[in-house]
């Protein structure tokens, strides 16, 4: 296929004014996005995103146990409420272990992994097997 020199510049400008569009210069100005309703009577699919407010409940509920819960009341109740953890079935050492290990690596709560012992711990002690 042999092109010519018109041909080819045609095709150098328009994937030049592509290229301009797609990284947003200023000289080069893309139609505006069709509205919601042009949108939907073409048989596309609108999606509206609105933000919205969350109010989350607030709790001043604490781990009970004095000094022993100092541990998991510093570092677990900034996403945990302590009715919430209170309420879980009563595990084995090790399950708590584990639930703790991915609440540290998997979900990264910000807990040195220094205090994760006294958290399993207290767990095991509060909500292990009776």
């Amino acid at each position: 296929m042999q092109i010519n020199g018109a041909a080819l510049g045609l095709a150098v400008a328009a994937i030049a004014g592509l290229t301009l569009a797609f990284i947003g210069h200023p000289a080069v100005q893309l139609p505006p996005p069709p509205a919601p309703a042009a949108v939907a009577s073409s048989g596309a699919t609108a999606f509206v995103l609105k933000s919205v407010s969350v109010d989350l409940p607030t709790s001043t509920e604490v781990f009970p146990g004095g000094a022993t819960a100092e541990t998991i009341n510093a570092n677990c109740l900034s996403c945990h409420s302590a009715g919430m953890v209170l309420t879980q079935p009563n595990l084995p050492k090790a399950a708590w272990h584990g639930i703790v290990d991915k609440m540290i690596h998997a979900y990264k709560a910000p807990v040195d992994d220094g205090e994760m012992t006294a958290i399993v711990d207290y767990l095991a002690t509060t909500k292990g097997p009776k």
